[in-house]
């Protein structure tokens, strides 16, 4: 990636970022304040930090991804050795998962506990060069710290959310204290913050994935390869989503595609960007590369 854009990936993921902190020093303001602030804090980074440190195990479970050897997976050990080789990067662990979707994902919180698992729906359909496009993909999430930049985000939100929960507990006052908060604006902010937060949370994650997906078409040089994967990657996870109560449902981000059904109202809230428009700046990419 080119270092103007990699700068601008950065940029907009930070502001981002600052807009999930504006929002908790207003909402925190208004209906907690300060002591307020600092329990939600407490609570919710004290969870992000746990899942931060335990994405990988949380992830391959939700799965039920193993752990592979060269010899049992020789063809996959090969491509991720390869780019790891090219990135300069030690060599992450490998796991199969036996899930029927196609599908992949790329967790630990650096590439010294970094893990790449895919499913054997994917093994089936991707060609070798499909295959090497979404490890470089996958990699390119690990080697930008998207875990560490997902897990920061999720903590942000979740002291928002965390906020709202304990204005229902707090009081709001009476009438005739003229200080006391407009009971109406309380209501009003506790439905709506969370769901602002929410919603900047997913504009993180999908700004991640594109990020990866221009990331991940540098290390192999072949974004075309990486938009025909993602092309079969959609029509398998649209005839084979997963079921959003099998726990996978909190693990979703990760994935190269949502596992999830993305039709209809949900794919407004989807963690992932349309895959059309993926695709769509993988072949612009590849115009770029091309005439450079």
């Amino acid at each position: 990636m080119t270092g103007l854009r990699r700068a601008g990936n950065a940029v907009r993921t930070a502001a981002l970022l600052a807009l999930l902190t504006a929002l908790i020093i207003v909402v925190g303001g208004y209906l907690a304040g300060t002591t307020g602030v600092l329990i939600a804090a407490v609570l919710s980074l004290g969870l992000n930090t746990y899942l931060y440190f335990n994405s990988d195990k949380l992830a391959l479970r939700s799965m039920a991804a193993r752990p592979v050897s060269p010899q049992q997976a020789p063809e996959l050990y090969a491509v991720v050795a390869e780019l790891a080789q090219r990135a300069g990067q030690p060599m992450p662990r490998i796991y199969l998962s036996p899930v029927a979707q196609p599908n992949a994902f790329a967790t630990g919180r650096n590439p010294e506990h970094a893990a790449v698992a895919v499913t054997e729906g994917i093994l089936r359909i991707l060609n070798r060069r499909e295959l090497r496009a979404v490890l470089g993909h996958e990699l390119a999430h690990v080697y930008n710290r998207d875990i560490l930049t997902s897990s920061v985000a999720a903590g942000l939100a979740g002291i928002v959310t965390t906020l709202a929960n304990l204005a229902i507990f707090l009081p709001i006052g009476s009438s005739d204290d003229e200080d006391a908060p407009n009971p109406l604006v309380t209501l009003l902010t506790v439905l709506l913050a969370p769901f602002a937060a929410g919603l900047i949370q997913l504009a993180v994650s999908r700004r991640r994935e594109y990020a990866a997906d221009d990331d991940g078409a540098e290390l192999t040089g072949d974004p075309l390869a990486l938009a025909s994967a993602l092309a079969k990657i959609s029509r398998g996870t649209e005839v084979l989503p997963l079921p959003a109560e099998s726990g996978v449902a909190t693990q979703s981000h990760l994935m190269i595609a949502n596992p999830l059904s993305g039709r209809g109202v949900s794919a407004l809230f989807s963690t992932h960007p349309p895959m059309e428009a993926r695709i769509h700046r993988l072949h612009q990419k590849a115009r770029e590369l091309a005439a450079a």
